[in-house]
């Protein structure tokens, strides 16, 4: 046996040593000498349909896992909801999730989704109202039912909706217990000024939402012709489309009003507003508007805003305020790229009272140089191939995949969105970003909002040039 495993082995070394000799190119010396096949991207197919009575489907099949995944989209949300209601999104959320249906009571919803081991969720968002249905695909056509139901006959029980409003109000006395949560409140008031992007609700605006509002905005805006359904998982297609005709294809199509939103009026400049607090640190945010979806800069924005502050250890905020100066343990920036109206551009830290000033002073740095002077073709190359490289993460989950085209669609982007995306970033040169850093930092219009011991600051605040105000909140609301 010895012999015999020796020749073996002397036959894998040679076979080896062969197949060494045959290599005509030499190994690379450094991992930066390796060379790839240029990586070729599609973004997956998505079925397209539309039932008789105007529901709009986006399917895809996955045998992986016996499970299915359906969102339910009605194309309403709160955006048009007046002040003195603010906070009704959440308890229409709530209540269309937990009030019951028409056949079921709140109790008895819950028993059977228990039994079919479904997990289900219902909220409103500024543009649409939005329902989420997980289950073994054995069972779909008992959470198919369940879905229907609630879509088309919610019960809105008032004893959920007043536990709702408990939970809600509960919340909002405990609104000035973190420091970003001011931060981003106040924030967001000062950046979309009497607008709904900008309020937040209080005790008086959730007790001010009956039973009848939800009752009503339901009558108005839930229709088969305003509903988009994202299905994904394990599924055969022509038993989807019968169960969908069972549960669906009697609801009888209705004029929907379309949602008058209401327009954005920037406030007339920017302005630091102080809460104090007593605590070591500074949260720290400044805030401006960004951009829509329509605006063709959102690309070199996005490399632009990578270098910023949004490339973590990458970035230059990051970099300046953390590692070389040690002012700050984190500093980020972000663009949130708007739907129907402009995001927010928000960049923030928190650093020790003492160095609110420096820190702010060199936050302002960093952005004027960004606008002033060109970046380097390795900042550059750097953003742009973390941004197109994380892309493709967006699409490992085939629910994902369903659910982003049917909002892409709702939200009339090009239909070469998705096709387009990466060569768009990939095309966005240096001179770009220059250009939307100038267009996009102005320090005259920028919001700032500061929460800790102003003692350290408050004074020195007067250097920046924008008018300060104390904002004195209400700890006992």
């Amino acid at each position: 046996m010895r012999p015999l495993r020796l020749i073996y082995t002397l036959l894998l070394l040679l076979l080896t040593l062969l197949a060494i000799g045959a290599c005509t190119s030499p190994m690379p010396q450094h991992p930066d000498q390796l060379q790839y096949a240029e990586l070729h991207f599609q973004p997956p197919d998505v079925e397209k349909l539309v039932l008789s009575n105007g529901v709009r489907l986006y399917l895809k099949e996955d045998k992986e896992l016996p499970l299915i995944q359906l969102t339910a989209m009605i194309g309403a949300g709160a955006m048009t909801t007046p002040q003195e209601k603010t906070g009704f999104n959440s308890l229409f959320g709530s209540t269309l999730r937990t009030g019951g249906a028409d056949g079921w009571t709140p109790e008895a919803l819950d028993e059977q989704l228990d039994l079919l081991a479904a997990n289900l969720s219902a909220s409103m968002g500024p543009y649409v109202t939005q329902m989420d249905l997980s289950l073994r695909s054995v069972d779909l056509d008992q959470g198919l039912e369940i879905l229907s139901a609630l879509l088309r006959r919610p019960a809105f029980a008032q004893d959920k909706l007043d536990h709702a409003r408990l939970q809600a109000q509960e919340s909002v006395r405990r609104q000035n217990d973190n420091p970003g949560a001011i931060s981003r409140r106040l924030l967001m008031a000062a950046l979309y000024p009497d607008h709904y992007l900008g309020f937040s609700p209080t005790l008086e605006t959730l007790a001010a939402v009956s039973r009848e509002d939800l009752v009503r905005f339901h009558q108005t805006y839930f229709a088969p012709n305003n509903l988009w359904l994202a299905i994904s998982g394990d599924f055969d297609r022509q038993d989807l489309l019968a169960q969908l005709e069972t549960q669906f294809g009697d609801w009888a199509e209705s004029d929907v009003t379309e949602q008058v939103l209401p327009p954005i009026v920037r406030a007339t400049s920017g302005a630091i507003q102080v809460v104090e607090k007593d605590l070591p640190q500074t949260t720290i945010v400044i805030g401006d508007l960004g951009l829509t979806k329509d605006d063709p800069d959102q690309y070199a924005v996005q490399i632009m805003n990578y270098i910023l502050g949004g490339g973590g250890f990458n970035s230059r905020m990051m970099r300046e305020i953390r590692s070389n100066r040690g002012l700050a343990y984190s500093a980020y920036s972000y663009f949130q790229t708007g739907r129907r109206f402009p995001g927010p551009f928000i960049a923030g830290t928190e650093t020790k009272n003492s160095s609110v000033v420096p820190v702010i002073e060199l936050t302002r740095e960093i952005m004027a140089d960004l606008r002033d002077i060109p970046v380097t073709e390795a900042e550059l190359q750097l953003a742009k191939e973390s941004k197109i490289n994380s892309f493709v993460f967006g699409f490992e989950n085939t629910h994902s995949v369903v659910g982003q085209q049917m909002r892409l669609d709702f939200y009339d982007y090009p239909d070469d969105y998705l096709s387009a995306y990466r060569d768009n970033l990939a095309a966005v040169t240096v001179e770009d970003v220059q250009r939307v850093a100038a267009k996009f930092i102005n320090f005259d219009n920028q919001q700032m909002v500061l929460v800790g011991n102003s003692g350290d600051f408050l004074k020195s605040l007067e250097g920046f040039n924008l008018p300060v105000r104390e904002v004195v909140l209400d700890e006992s609301p």
